[in-house]
């Protein structure tokens, strides 16, 4: 596949496969040269988890611990989702967890690797990869990890500040909601600050739970 031009807006769909197989589509992101992206990541870090997964985790972009491991959320912010969803009664190895954008963005900081926020340009590049994620998975659930999920999936309007919690009418899903990105519990300055922010995620997640229980 040739890559984009910068005459042209950047976009992955022509390596997107017609695929039924999310490991297919998988192998397939590795070649991605869609947009800009990939040229300082170390590789593209696709979506994981249960094949049948009832629940879809969407988060930003994969961070510096992330990019190089080749797997999402298994860095710090993936240590703070992972103890909402034990605390919100989610087992995550049930769940699929991915990203809008499948590379990360940094800027150097000294010797440092400094995440940087997509652009529209980039999150609408890399979009056809997770419409393809969510078409073969058929979610029951999809919550959507901060505002640039949150956004990309439910309109640019949408601000997790105001709706989060709050089940979202949207075809992509039975049930789709919204919260904040677990990065965003570490920035909190004071101990104090981060156990609120990290209770109201839990909260969030619990109503995500309640809407996957048994009869729902």
């Amino acid at each position: 596949m040739a890559e984009a031009d910068d005459e042209t807006p950047p976009t992955a769909a022509p390596f997107v496969p017609k695929t039924r197989s999310i490991d297919a589509l998988r192998r397939a992101a590795r070649g991605c040269r869609g947009c800009a992206l990939y040229r300082n990541a170390t590789q593209t870090v696709f979506g994981e988890g249960a094949s049948h997964a009832r629940v879809l985790l969407v988060g930003e972009q994969p961070g510096n611990d992330e990019d190089l491991e080749g797997r999402p959320f298994v860095g710090s912010a993936g240590r703070v989702l992972d103890e909402g969803l034990a605390a919100a009664g989610i087992d995550r190895a049930a769940t699929y967890v991915t990203n809008v954008v499948k590379h990360f963005k940094w800027e150097p900081s000294g010797k440092r690797r400094m995440h940087s926020k997509p652009n529209l340009r980039e999150i609408d590049a890399c979009f056809p990869w997770l419409e393809r994620e969510i078409a073969l998975l058929r979610p029951h659930l999809i919550v959507c990890l901060g505002a640039t999920a949150a956004q990309a999936l439910l309109g640019r309007d949408f601000r997790v500040t105001r709706q989060r919690g709050q089940l979202v009418a949207s075809p992509l899903a039975p049930h789709v909601v919204a919260t904040i990105h677990p990065s965003a519990i570490l920035r909190q300055r004071s101990h104090e600050d981060r156990q609120r922010e990290m209770d109201a995620f839990i909260a969030d997640l619990r109503i995500a739970a309640g809407l996957i229980a048994p009869g729902k």
